[in-house]
């Protein structure tokens, strides 16, 4: 029998609902940070009007979070629509607030009117303190999982506070992967706020994690920021390409610098001081300003060889810039608010931004001719590694465009990670130790090559890169020109990537095998969960591991204090936890490759993979296809 489909059937979600019902559509459920953030962008929004000058962010020990500052105070008065006071109204109802308008924030990042009933929403427990200037009371407002638990009451002021807000809430653990916070994911946006909030000063009290006070307080310039985070790297020029301007609509603010011997840029844009962490309208307008200006200049200056064209990849594979940008009703791609989609101003700052880089390139002639070579330099990279037959493992061979290379060049100390996917490279990239560890992403699957001769495999281009960078070519068994000590196979922990380390192994044991005898390959062990117990975290590497660790910690699967997270991939983790797990040697579990009988070892080998092996194959899955762990 059908089921009828009738009016009763429709659901209407009220107030804040919507949000307990899709929290994924609206936060980051991850962890608690971009709650945490909604609040800080609220009091950043009053330092940016001139209101507030001093913010508090506590890590309570209970597991709650206050942020505190000193702008005007949440209004307390009745709303003359909703009859209701203000903070009820922003505290209980989607898109609400006073940023629809230039009324009271010419710029600001709230605009959707959601952050904070958001937090509201997703919190077991929030309460709201708000003090009025001249005022000689202070308001309270208490709720429960979303709703009022105590309304909105006025007592005698307690505190010193002149103005201000103060909201304090512990999350509901059930919308959320863990309710751990990341600490340093934290710090680094309460720094960022105050490099681009001159003058604004915030403090984090950590009395959980850490435990401190750490103050941020800038009153410097994006260059001095941008030199500080490119630290330990060589780049032109000494004082970073800056400048800004100001309409009535908008103000932008930028400084770039040009990595001279390293690809690990810093690529920072914020909105209103919200990270715009996926880019948008403005950075595209400054990229499209700096390639053009630049393609003219060489151009002008007859720099380009014969045959080379500058891609926007050439500039930006070096560039490393920060821009901060603050305009009227920015319009983002979500409320997580990670990129600008503001295309009506890209008119106005793309021709700005290009007259402001035309001038600077003109005037610093010597040091733009500097950054044209370098990016040239991209080009005839880029230019002769699609050239077929190019002469390989010669002393003027160009490196793979991906590397990521490392300072040491001493075998005896450096490292190679060949690491599944570009989103994990870029991860490795920033969790790696630059002076003697160096990553290669791959993309996707590489060729089964353990048929094949091996003077076939370099059409290969996944095949072809590796070759190049560990400076050995296949069947060859001189390694006078390894270029790496340690060779380290890292793909993701699931089935997929078990698939593709299998891959590589069958490249190096099938064509580089002295390079297996010599011991130089590696197999690194990332996690597939993410134990969390009360105030413990483990990383285990499968579900063997994992069960070994919970009856080793004796706890229930069951137990409402364990959170277990299980990483979809090596792109998940941010640099900090792949750092942690997989790439210090502190911590980290490698596994040295070796043959322990080498005529066994190749028939298991070559039953995997080789093609013709169909049916013996299928039936060693039929006897051992259960099993997860083989000796």
């Amino acid at each position: 029998m059908k089921k009828k489909y009738t009016s009763s059937d429709i659901e209407v979600l009220k107030g804040i609902e919507p949000v307990q019902k899709r929290p994924g559509m609206y936060t980051d459920t991850t962890n608690p940070n971009h709650l945490v953030q909604e609040l800080i962008d609220n009091s950043v929004d009053e330092a940016i009007s001139g209101f507030c000058d001093h913010i508090i962010i506590t890590l309570h020990s209970d597991n709650s979070i206050s942020v505190e500052d000193n702008g005007r105070g949440l209004p307390v008065d009745k709303h003359p629509d909703h009859k209701v006071s203000g903070v009820e109204v922003i505290m209980t109802n989607l898109h609400s607030g006073a940023k629809f308008s230039d009324k009271n924030y010419k710029f600001s990042g709230g605009l959707h009117g959601v952050g904070v009933s958001i937090v509201n929403a997703l919190s077991e427990s929030l309460s709201v303190v708000v003090v009025r200037g001249g005022d000689k009371h202070q308001y309270e407002m208490t709720f429960s999982n979303g709703s009022i638990k105590n309304q909105l009451s006025k007592m005698k002021k307690n505190i010193k506070k002149k103005s201000g807000t103060i909201i304090k809430f512990k999350v509901n653990e059930k919308y959320f992967d863990t309710h751990k916070l990341d600490i340093k994911d934290l710090h680094n946006l309460v720094k960022a706020k105050s490099i681009l909030q001159p003058g604004l000063k915030l403090q984090v009290i950590d009395e959980l994690y850490e435990k401190g006070i750490t103050d941020y307080l800038h009153n410097g310039d994006l260059g001095d920021y941008l030199i500080k985070s490119t630290e330990g790297l060589s780049f032109i020029p000494a004082r970073p390409c800056s400048g800004n301007f100001e309409s009535s609509e908008l103000t932008i603010d930028w400084s770039c610098v040009w990595l001279t011997e390293s690809t690990d840029t810093i690529q920072a844009s914020y909105v209103n001081l919200i990270p715009t962490s996926n880019g948008g309208t403005h950075v595209n307008a400054l990229k499209t300003a700096v390639v053009e200006s630049l393609r003219d200049f060489c151009t002008r200056k007859k720099l380009l060889p014969k045959n080379i064209k500058l891609t926007p990849d050439d500039v930006w594979k070096n560039t490393s810039f920060i821009i901060s940008l603050k305009m009227m009703n920015p319009q983002f791609a979500g409320q997580t608010k990670t990129k600008l989609q503001s295309a009506n101003i890209s008119s106005l700052l793309t021709p700005k931004l290009k007259d402001s880089f035309e001038i600077w390139f003109n005037q610093n002639s010597e040091t733009a001719k500097m950054i044209a070579n370098l990016v040239i330099s991209n080009a005839e990279e880029r230019t002769n590694a699609n050239i077929p037959n190019v002469r390989k493992n010669n002393k003027n061979t160009l490196l793979p465009s991906r590397l990521s290379d490392c300072l040491i060049k001493d075998i005896r100390a450096n490292e190679l990670f060949l690491v599944e996917g570009d989103s994990a490279g870029g991860s490795a990239k920033q969790a790696r130790d630059k002076n003697f560890q160096a990553i290669l992403p791959l993309r996707g699957k590489i060729l089964n090559t353990w048929e094949l001769n091996s003077s076939k495999i370099l059409d290969s281009r996944e095949v072809k890169d590796i070759s190049t960078s560990i400076g050995v070519e296949p069947g060859n068994s001189d390694l006078s020109r390894l270029r790496y000590g340690k060779i380290c196979i890292l793909a993701d922990a699931d089935s997929d990537g078990l698939h593709i380390a299998t891959l590589l192994l069958a490249l190096f044991l099938k064509h580089y095998e002295p390079l297996v005898k010599s011991g130089h390959i590696y197999i690194a062990k990332p996690p597939l969960y993410r134990v969390d117990f009360k105030k413990d975290t483990f990383y285990v590497i499968d579900d063997r591991d994992l069960n070994t660790t919970l009856k080793k910690m004796k706890i229930d699967s069951e137990n409402k204090d364990l959170s277990i997270t299980r990483f979809k991939g090596l792109g998940e983790m941010n640099p900090s936890q792949l750092r942690e797990t997989t790439l210090s040697k502190k911590s980290r579990k490698l596994l040295a490759l070796t043959l322990s009988n080498r005529s066994k070892d190749y028939e298991m080998m070559d039953m995997l993979l080789n093609k013709k092996k169909s049916s013996e194959r299928k039936t060693w899955l039929e006897k051992k296809g259960n099993l997860a762990h083989f000796e």
